[in-house]
């Protein structure tokens, strides 16, 4: 059973476009499934280790390069191959010299890695881990100080580009697509949180670590990446925007955490803005801040959708996937849900055609409260604002306004400072 107050508590033979959207009440505590020990805990920079599962069917584990094949690979690591760089290194688009593959190659800051064999171990573990909804490592280089690790290369580039870089012939994604894109980057993260052994926290999910390929099938990059550096060099691995309350607070890092991120995420494919947005007003600049007084006001809901969508979508479904956000977004992380339950709430959404009669085991539990709290989600100049988190309801009112007028003004590569 999923715990979204998303959809009625109808018989499974219903249609989910007569469906009303779920009320939560204030009556009743939220009837989540108990949590997992094993995959809620904190990640912390302990020295816990387990037995690596048996690589699955297609998984490889990964090459060894030396330095001179990934220097000639990349031209010598010259500017013209460069990808991008960030706190922990750079990355380079190569050509393997045997075999002329294209790849990706992270060269990691030398002076934030961890020794040869610590490196190695890690990078094997990591090599084992095989989802469709994770970019491939395919090998890695210890030689010296040097740390390297190589990726399949993606060339269509992430998410935080097909929402906010539109421009030239560049279509605007769809309903359907940022669906299925919301949908596995679940599935990705519930590999991870699941199914790794052990569990592996994301720690920096963001629409720049979420690459696509020639289907548009999202993977996520980088993961893993936290445990391969120093204990004194562990950073802030969560953006601004997508970092949740109690890291920003306590620097407590769980599954629930990475629930969060994904919110943030969802909340940026549904309405085509930044996580965080210096060049929006001061109380927009950040996207969930934004949000808040919405998820409260469900005849705003279609107000939240990007103009670029141009109304392509099931006001309910829409409704419903706001929802969801809003559960991802709390501030308390045991009222957020598990990632299990995400992936099967989405996955149906981005799946079924409107007239989809809802499996029993996602009809949701009407009276879930949603916990009253404080929300500290700031701006650049708010950073100590308190944002006050009220009990959310949800309807289906808000059919009527789909049919007002909205502003549908292309954004710039700087993202739609219009709206």
């Amino acid at each position: 059973m999923s715990c979204f107050p998303c959809f009625s508590s109808k018989k499974s033979g219903s249609k989910r476009e007569d469906l009303p959207v779920a009320q939560p009440t204030t009556d009743i505590n939220p009837s989540f499934p108990p949590e997992r020990n094993s995959k809620n805990v904190p990640e912390a920079d302990s020295n816990y280790k387990a037995e690596v599962n048996p690589p699955e069917e297609g998984s490889n584990t990964a090459k060894t390069f030396t330095f001179r094949e990934l220097a000639t690979a990349t031209k010598n690591f010259r500017q013209e191959c460069l990808l991008g760089e960030g706190g922990i290194g750079r990355v380079f688009k190569a050509t393997l010299p045997t075999s002329g593959q294209i790849v990706a190659v992270r060269q990691l800051d030398r002076n934030k890695t961890q020794g040869s064999r610590e490196f190695q171990v890690e990078v094997l573990m990591l090599s084992l881990l095989c989802h469709p909804n994770l970019v491939n490592l395919i090998g890695y280089c210890a030689d010296g100080d040097q740390r390297l690790m190589v990726y399949e290369y993606l060339p269509l580039g992430s998410l935080e580009n097909f929402l906010f870089d539109i421009s030239g012939d560049k279509r605007p994604l769809d309903w359907s697509t940022r669906m299925k894109i919301a949908s596995g980057v679940a599935q990705g993260l519930e590999y991870l949180h699941e199914k790794a052994n052990p569990p592996i926290i994301y720690r920096d999910l963001k629409s720049s670590n979420i690459l696509l390929d020639d289907k548009q099938t999202p993977k996520l990059s980088e993961y893993g990446l936290a445990k391969l550096l120093q204990s004194s060099n562990k950073m802030n691995m969560s953006a601004y925007g997508y970092c949740a309350p109690e890291y920003e607070r306590h620097g407590e890092i769980t599954s629930k955490s990475d629930v969060y991120g994904f919110g943030v995420v969802l909340l940026e494919l549904i309405t085509g803005r930044r996580a965080y947005d210096a060049a929006r007003p001061t109380d927009e600049q950040s996207l969930v801040s934004w949000a808040q007084p919405i998820f409260r006001d469900p005849k705003r809901f279609p107000d939240m959708a990007d103009p670029l969508l141009r109304k392509e979508f099931s006001v309910k479904t829409l409704n419903q996937v706001i929802g969801i956000a809003s559960m991802c977004l709390q501030e308390e992380p045991s009222v957020r849900p598990l990632i299990t339950d995400v992936v099967a709430t989405l996955s149906f959404l981005s799946t079924a055609p409107p007239d989809e009669p809802i499996p029993e085991r996602l009809v949701p539990i009407l009276s879930a409260k949603v916990e009253a709290s404080s929300q500290r989600h700031s701006g650049a100049n708010n950073h100590h604002n308190e944002h006050k988190y009220d009990d959310i309801k949800y309807d289906d009112s808000s059919d009527s306004s789909d049919d007002e007028d909205r502003d549908g003004r292309k954004r710039n590569k700087m993202g739609d400072k219009g709206r």
